[in-house]
């Protein structure tokens, strides 16, 4: 076994009310795998929790009566994303009953969806992932079809597609716009969803990921191509209301193009070409005309439409290229992925993978 980074210590296992939070893996300087609380299982359920107190009991519920008909292990992974609510003392109380199987792990403060993700990935011990939400908008019920789908295929990742969704239309804009983005960008005719099954070995590659702009999907798509989809229910939501909104969605669309793409600096850079090059013919137009005689008043009109449009394209290329600079900018100072401030689980010890810097 590897020598122990001293700010981890040998246990994993801190309660609400204890004194120092463990070091993070995702900026500790070493990429760590957690480890190993007994045997791997067959299944990991790795779920984002945010302001879903009410919702818990009944999503752990029927998640354990789904699983447990099942002819395999499974652990969940619930993290808790820095809610307003008391979700953290749901999970502390739903751990305590079922510690065995159950790990809970509150952020310091909100750090988005697919970061949290990649924190229970880190805490995941099982030989296939699922992902899910935590407002049974995905039914657990339909965990066996993914399993069906990744076991029956040569596939590393399957996303379970929804015969009809039960989002708001806003919401459904703005994940058709992600969806328009991804496949562009990463040529996969799939449509990505939150409610996903995966293999370790895609796990193990994408764990080395430690910055802040995080968008799971990307780094899946980048190591591999197999990737299938199998359609499943989805449901309405009967408690509480989506922590998903509009400006979530724009910022996850520029953390799939800022991170995994040039193509926004290569649209602005065309766009600037095309209207270079027809300033370039305007002026030889007009000036053919000055000579012809042809032009007796000056326009006002066009003078201003030509500032106000090329201002316009260079103020564009400019914000474009800033947001990349100012991403950089973050990732140079070591904007942490995440912050853990607690974790519920049995004693473990992590293993020691690499000593890549986060």
């Amino acid at each position: 076994m590897m020598p122990l980074d001293p700010q981890l210590g040998t246990s994993r296992r801190h309660v609400a009310g204890a004194g120092s939070a463990p070091a993070d893996p995702a900026r500790s300087g070493r990429i760590l795998s957690w480890p190993q609380r007994a045997a791997r299982v067959d299944l990991s359920v790795v779920i984002p929790v945010y302001n879903s107190a009410e919702i818990l009991p009944l999503l752990v519920a029927r998640l354990r009566q789904v699983l447990d008909k099942l002819a395999l292990t499974y652990e969940l992974v619930l993290v808790e994303d820095g809610g307003p609510d008391h979700s953290w003392s749901v999970l502390t109380e739903l751990q305590s009953q079922d510690p065995e199987r159950i790990v809970a792990v509150q952020l310091m403060r909100n750090y988005g969806q697919h970061n949290a993700l990649m924190c229970g990935f880190r805490h995941a011990r099982g030989e296939l992932i699922v992902t899910m939400d935590d407002d049974l908008q995905h039914p657990p019920e339909e965990i066996p079809k993914l399993l069906e789908a990744i076991r029956g295929q040569d596939l590393d990742l399957v996303y379970g597609c929804y015969d009809k969704k039960k989002h708001p239309l806003l919401k459904n804009a703005g994940s058709a716009v992600v969806n328009m983005f991804f496949r562009r960008v990463f040529r996969l005719p799939v449509t990505v969803t939150a409610f996903r099954i995966f293999r370790r070995e895609l796990l193990e590659a994408i764990l080395s990921y430690t910055r802040p702009f995080t968008f799971i999907d990307g780094l899946l798509a980048w190591n591999t191509r197999r990737v299938g989809k199998t359609i499943v229910e989805h449901h309405p939501r009967t408690i509480g209301r989506s922590g998903d909104s509009l400006a979530k969605m724009v910022t996850l669309a520029l953390n799939l193009f800022t991170n995994f793409s040039l193509l926004p600096l290569q649209v602005v850079s065309f766009v600037g070409s095309i209207a270079a090059v027809c300033g370039l013919l305007a002026g030889v137009y007009y000036l053919f005309r000055h000579f012809t005689g042809s032009i007796v008043t000056p326009g006002y009109a066009s003078t201003i439409v030509s500032i106000l449009t090329l201002g316009g394209l260079q103020l564009l290329g400019l914000g474009m290229i800033g947001e990349y600079l100012g991403r950089l900018h973050l990732n140079v100072n070591e904007k942490p992925q995440y912050r853990e401030r607690h974790v519920l689980a049995q004693d473990s010890v992590p293993q020691e993978l690499s000593a890549k810097a986060g």
